[in-house]
C-alpha cells in the first residue's frame, strides 16, 4: 500500500537457531494429482502470485487433498516450519471475548 512504510507492515518469521533448518522428505504422488498440481502452479506463476526460486533454505511439501465435491485442493504442509519458528510470548486474544458487536448495534 502506498504511503505506508514497509517496516511497519512487513512480516518476518523468526527461527529458533537451536533447531537446524532442513527439507521435508519427499513422497510419491498419484500421477493424476501431479498434472492437476502442475496446472495450478502454472496459474500461480502466470499471475505472479508465486515466484520461482534458485535456492531455498527451507522446503515444505505440497499436499493434494480431495474435497467433498470431488475437486482437489492444493495445500502446503508447514508442520516442520512451524516447529522451528520462535513462539511469540504474547498469544493472540480470543476473538469471541471483548466487545459484542450485536449489543452495540442495538443501542
Amino acid at each position: 500500500m502506498k504511503g505506508i512504510p514497509p517496516k511497519l507492515v512487513e512480516h518476518r518469521i523468526e527461527f529458533d537457531t537451536t533447531i537446524p533448518l532442513g527439507h521435508q522428505t519427499k513422497y510419491r504422488l498419484n500421477p493424476n494429482y501431479i498434472t492437476i498440481m502442475k496446472e495450478d502452479i502454472d496459474k500461480l506463476l502466470a499471475t505472479c502470485f508465486i515466484q520461482p526460486m534458485e535456492k531455498a533454505t527451507w522446503l515444505s511439501l505440497i499436499v493434494v487433498v480431495p474435497k467433498k465435491n470431488e475437486k482437489l485442493r492444493i495445500c502446503v504442509d508447514f508442520k516442520m516450519l512451524n516447529v522451528t519458528t520462535k513462539k511469540h510470548p504474547f498469544p493472540l486474544p480470543f476473538t469471541n471475548e471483548g466487545c459484542n458487536c450485536n449489543q452495540m448495534s442495538q443501542q
